[in-house]
């Protein structure tokens, strides 16, 4: 028997199931993405997985070797920011496959891959471009190139809790909304939803402290040419996203289009979407906002004993 052969009162409670399931869905993911802070080692992602990579794509020292000129300059965007994938000013970008997964359409399996994925890089580079630009001419200006310590807390860390803690809830707000606990202002638009999706993933340069890209940021400034800042920034939004593109190719060519009809169930959909986008937005607000000031004195979070 199908939904529409129950009784009303059996297709009205069936939808008010799932809907009553969503609070649990959202209390699950926030859970989780407060222990993903907890146990977050940042040495193990910032220095052996993202240095190591760096290093051996490059042939050298990614830290210690001076960038050397243009090409060089933008090789290193890019290999640094597919280095960073992994830290924890990049790693909510992997929320983007719940939203591209709604915008993929029929028809042939490139066309699936290249439609979310072009949406997502027309809000990203949107804003990586634009604040490229802007950071060269800003320069010494931004907190984030600041070597200046206000209580004993880096400047350029203060830009990133403001940012991070901004973002974070961005993304929280976004999965509740999917999990249709708040107003959705993305409902039947999720173009929209991956644009936006694709600004904050953007943004995340904005605050972003790692080391490799600190050293790019200072390199496009002292180039004083905003077209190789946008580009530069171009560049590292690209790498950083290169995984989570991969990651989206696989489960769409590979599968031959079954994750896309999976995700095409609107309820389905909805909880992966919202899971994924409250656990990372969680996960960046507590991160940035709780754990990291508390290095330096401001608050308390727990502390494990490999951190």
């Amino acid at each position: 028997m199908t939904l529409r052969q129950l009784p009303e009162a059996h297709r009205l409670r069936a939808p008010t199931r799932h809907r009553h399931g969503r609070p649990r869905v959202a209390l699950i993911s926030a859970a989780a993405g407060v222990l993903l802070a907890v146990v977050w080692s940042f040495e193990l992602v910032d220095s052996v997985i993202g240095d190591n990579v760096a290093n051996t794509v490059l042939g050298h020292d990614a830290k210690a070797t001076a960038i050397t000129g243009t090409a060089a300059g933008l090789l290193f965007a890019f290999v640094s920011g597919f280095a960073g994938t992994f830290t924890a000013c990049n790693i909510a970008m992997a929320a983007s496959v719940g939203p591209m997964s709604q915008v993929s359409g029929s028809g042939a399996a490139l066309r699936s891959l290249l439609r979310p994925v072009g949406w997502l890089a027309l809000g990203m580079l949107t804003v990586s471009a634009g604040y490229g630009a802007l950071g060269v001419l800003l320069g010494d200006r931004l907190p984030q190139l600041s070597t200046d310590v206000v209580g004993g807390v880096p400047v350029r860390l203060i830009q990133s809790f403001v940012v991070f803690g901004v973002i974070g809830l961005a993304l929280t707000y976004l999965g509740l909304a999917a999990l249709g606990l708040l107003p959705d202002v993305f409902a039947r638009r999720p173009v929209a939803r991956v644009v936006t999706m694709g600004a904050l993933v953007g943004g995340f340069l904005i605050g972003r402290p790692y080391p490799l890209f600190n050293k790019l940021f200072h390199w496009a400034a002292d180039t004083g040419n905003p077209l190789y800042g946008a580009l530069a920034f171009t560049l590292q939004s690209l790498g950083n996203i290169l995984l989570v593109t991969l990651l989206f190719a696989v489960l769409v060519v590979v599968t031959r289009g079954r994750f896309l009809r999976w995700m095409g169930d609107p309820r389905r959909a909805a909880v992966v979407t919202g899971a994924l986008l409250v656990a990372l937005g969680v996960f960046t607000v507590v991160y940035w906002d709780l754990r990291v000031p508390a290095n330096f004195g401001i608050g308390w979070f727990p502390h494990m004993p490999y951190n």
